[in-house]
């Protein structure tokens, strides 16, 4: 594969990450946290639903199901909640400096 296919290859799953959005439902199926704690999650700021109207179904993309996963990950590991919502916060920002600089110097 050459390098162009390989970047277009990336470009595709970025744009499709981009566009990935989920209901509560589903993201509490496939990550294996319940509703509850999901909607829990949210009423104390550490992930934001896409729906701003009241009563609507909550959906949440890829940055927040990827929050979700890292959180669930360190309280099974025996952080505590607010402490587990900190460090994915500080690494998600870390991620997100890292991967600006990258895109300045390809860019």
């Amino acid at each position: 594969m050459s390098k162009n296919e390989e970047n277009k290859d990336l470009s595709f799953d970025f744009d499709f990450l981009d566009k990935l959005v989920v209901g509560i439902g589903e993201v509490s199926q496939i990550t294996s946290i319940p509703t509850r704690q999901i909607r829990y999650w949210e009423d104390k700021n550490i992930i934001t639903s896409l729906t701003e109207e009241e009563g609507k179904n909550r959906r949440y993309n890829y940055e927040n199901i990827k929050k979700m996963l890292l959180i669930k990950e360190l309280i099974d590991e025996g952080y505590t909640l607010d402490a587990a919502a900190e460090k994915v916060k500080k690494r998600m920002e870390m991620i997100a400096d890292t991967l600006n600089k990258l895109q300045n110097k390809l860019g």
